[in-house]
């Protein structure tokens, strides 16, 4: 069953680092794998999990970028693979399979975030075939090694979602924007909906098998990649960058930086806190309570002040349903 959606007196916060958070845990003889590793919250989850005794593996859509931002990590390698390429997906875990390696923690941290309408080479939506689909076709390809690990002590999966699934639920009737005008803060609100649906079901799924899975929002970093869709100002608007174009940093209101951001992410991939848990959508290094059913504006910065999951985001039964279109458009069953 999974886990209650309430804090559990977590001892960090808004304000802790992804330094903090692994400090004294030896992850030695681990295997990771981190999408999106290469780069902001995602490099930095790489950078500290290999720190702390882990083989890291960071799947690269851009190989030149890659080896720029990964040079001098020990433990750490890369491979290609694109998230929106299925035979890409198909390529990178097939490879990772042949190794024989057990997989204990697989962060699926890459996304974008709002950029104009795009589709991928079968017509889908580019910010739910990027943020869902992709991550749920790797998921599902890497699954004998997550049950190995999870048959030798335990594995973990997490989805980076975001805060911005408030902006919306999962509208299964046309999740690919082809009956309806394209919005794409809605899309990106769906496809972070569908982060913490996938981790629900897949939590449920993997539990007697060790394979536990969770869903987060990291917090809202400027310094990285996902807002370069975003004209300086509506940041200004929302209140993430002052009037010269630096960055906000106030952890009360979910303002991060890097190494805060990361975080939550590394707290769902080592903490003991979690052992026996699943199923849960966390924020500032604890599980998040239900979030009051009010008004999302990406545009108002009061929606920082508020933490919380949305119930439709946690609902059971749209889970399921999720799952089965997930199987449905990625051919996967």
């Amino acid at each position: 069953m999974p886990s209650s959606q309430a804090p559990i007196g977590s001892r960090f916060g808004a304000a802790s680092t992804a330094e903090e958070v692994v400090s004294g845990i030896n992850l030695s003889g681990k295997t990771a794998i981190v999408t999106g590793g290469y780069a902001g919250i995602g490099l930095e989850t790489v950078r500290v999990l290999a720190g702390a005794g882990a083989e890291v593996i960071v799947p690269v859509r851009d190989q030149a970028k890659a080896e720029h931002a990964l040079a001098g990590l020990a433990r750490v390698s890369s491979a290609p693979m694109d998230l929106m390429d299925p035979a890409s997906v198909d390529a990178f875990a097939e490879t990772f399979l042949a190794s024989g390696r057990a997989l204990d923690i697989l962060v699926n941290n890459a996304g974008v975030m709002a950029p104009p309408l795009a589709r991928d080479a079968r017509g889908y939506e580019s910010e739910f075939s990027t943020n869902h689909l992709g991550h749920f076709q790797l998921t599902a390809r890497l699954w004998p090694a997550l049950k190995a690990a999870g048959a030798a002590g335990g594995a973990r999966v997490v989805e980076l979602s975001s805060r911005g699934h408030r902006f919306s639920p999962v509208v299964f009737d046309d999740v690919n924007f082809e009956r309806r005008d394209y919005d794409p803060w809605l899309g990106y609100g769906q496809s972070k909906t569908a982060n913490i649906l996938f981790a629900l079901e897949l939590d449920r799924r993997g539990e007697s098998h060790g394979v536990r899975a969770f869903s987060l929002h990291p917090g809202g970093i400027v310094a990285t990649d996902l807002g370069r869709h975003l004209d300086p100002s509506r940041l200004r608007d929302m209140g993430a960058i002052d009037e010269n174009g630096e960055p906000v940093i106030d952890p009360a209101r979910s303002l991060k930086t890097i190494p805060q951001g990361a975080a939550t992410s590394v707290w769902c991939a080592v903490s003991p806190d979690l052992d026996g848990m699943g199923g849960v959508y966390c924020d500032d290094c604890d599980i998040a309570p239900i979030a009051p059913e009010t008004a999302e504006d990406p545009a108002d910065p009061a929606t920082r002040l508020t933490t919380g999951v949305r119930a439709y985001a946690v609902d059971p039964e749209a889970a399921k349903r999720l799952w089965t279109l997930s199987q449905h458009l990625t051919g996967l069953t």
